[in-house]
């Protein structure tokens, strides 16, 4: 997938019977209140990650770093998940979520080249020409994060759970800010 200055970016799909207790760990840790499972418990998490390798429209998978578990990423098609009548999909577009893992010892833009590892496997697909996401409106971390590698904002959203930032990146986008920053050009 990626190798950069900080190791390896891969990704395997994820198991959800195997990785369930590993994912229980990183999704009630306190840094991940946004994933919005603090209270699960760890079959909570086998049933919801079932439930994401079930579905047509939706899968999921651990991110690996020099080839140990280090985040976990969702895909899906917001025609049919997530975003359903809460914005017009275009042909084209896919949704994600991403979550780094908690550690103890934070490596320096570790989490910005996870998401450009996410974006650029997702881009892989030419079917694929806009990523679609819809962070908490409160999340300004991540906000900073998506628009440094290239999400544009588009407007807030209601979701059952959330107010959600609805934010878009092109292909074209997201390849001129990453060959951009990779050039070392300040964006």
């Amino acid at each position: 997938m990626s190798t950069a200055i900080l190791g390896a970016l891969s990704l395997r799909p994820l198991d959800p019977l195997s990785d369930a207790e590993l994912l229980h760990s990183w999704v009630t840790h306190p840094k991940a209140a946004y994933w919005l499972m603090q209270g699960a418990r760890l079959q909570d998490v086998e049933r919801e990650y079932m439930r994401i390798a079930a579905h047509e429209h939706h899968d999921a998978f651990i991110g690996l770093h020099d080839g140990e578990p280090a985040f976990l990423m969702e895909r899906y098609d917001p025609r049919y998940v997530e975003l359903v009548g809460l914005y017009e999909p275009e042909p084209g577009d896919v949704g994600m979520h991403f979550l780094v893992a908690p550690t103890d010892t934070p490596v320096h833009g570790f989490t910005r080249a996870v998401i450009t590892a996410v974006m650029e496997s997702l881009f892989a697909d030419p079917r694929t020409r806009r990523i679609v996401v819809e962070p908490d409106v409160s999340n300004t971390a991540v906000h900073a994060l998506n628009e440094a590698v290239g999400f544009v904002p588009v407007r807030e959203i209601q979701k059952p759970e959330k107010r959600a930032l609805l934010s878009f990146c092109t292909r074209a986008h997201f390849f001129k800010k990453h060959s951009l920053a990779s050039r070392g050009v300040a964006i």
